[in-house]
């Protein structure tokens, strides 16, 4: 085997960089147009064909999108939830929620170990945002205040990496939170798991918190899989 040298990034590769660290950072947020071209030729120093290669590649990383006669415009902040929710688009539910079952679960137990006073703080408000949307009949609602419950988790393990991984499976997260919140049995079994998972967490009780997201979506898997027909499990849509 021949080893090559490192060559340098091209002027492309490093407009693309400082660009993309724009959007992760957040000084571009999602939903916001980006600089017209000529104002990104005349800050960077460089050609028109040059930014235009590296919104471009930006563009097929799905990172942003070109809105015909209106500019190009912030879709994601990570290069990874594209890539992710497209192949979660191809998957079984079971596979969908055992992905979520294991980052829950790693999520819940660092949470419980790393946890501050004011994580706690945050995840016991989550969680009464999630009973009182329940109580409100509001599916919508409780999806949203479900899936904002178990971000806080998520964050209160302070692992950058499993946060933009968790976020990056949002959209199939949120599908199966739906798929489970038109069922009464399991909603009643989400609400009492999910009490017993704060209180874990607030007592540093790492096991019983990883145990309580297993129970969970155990009991969502079985629930749920009874909805396919022959064992055979349809597809995201």
């Amino acid at each position: 085997m021949t080893l090559q040298r490192p060559t340098k990034r091209t002027l492309v590769e490093q407009i693309v960089a400082q660009l993309e660290q724009l959007i992760e950072n957040g000084t571009w947020p999602v939903g916001e147009r980006i600089p017209a071209e000529p104002e990104l030729v005349k800050e960077l120093g460089v050609s028109r064909n040059t930014i235009r290669e590296a919104i471009h590649a930006l563009i097929h990383a799905g990172l942003l999108r070109t809105r015909q006669g209106d500019g190009t415009y912030v879709c994601s902040a990570s290069s990874l939830k594209p890539v992710l929710t497209r192949r979660l688009e191809r998957s079984k539910l079971s596979e969908t929620l055992e992905v979520r079952s294991a980052l829950e679960q790693e999520g819940a137990r660092l949470a419980a170990r790393r946890r501050t006073p004011e994580d706690t703080g945050k995840i016991r408000s989550a969680y009464e945002a999630c009973i009182q949307a329940e109580a409100s009949g509001d599916i919508e609602l409780h999806v949203q205040a479900d899936y904002a419950f178990h971000k806080e988790i998520i964050a209160a393990a302070h692992n950058s990496i499993l946060s933009d991984l968790y976020d990056s499976i949002s959209e199939a997260v949120l599908q199966v939170v739906t798929y489970g919140s038109s069922r009464l049995c399991l909603l009643q079994l989400h609400s009492e798991f999910n009490a017993r998972l704060v209180e874990s967490i607030a007592n540093r009780d790492e096991d019983r918190a990883a145990e309580a997201v297993r129970e969970y979506i155990n009991a969502s898997r079985s629930i749920l899989l009874q909805d396919t027909q022959g064992g055979n499990e349809q597809h995201h849509e």
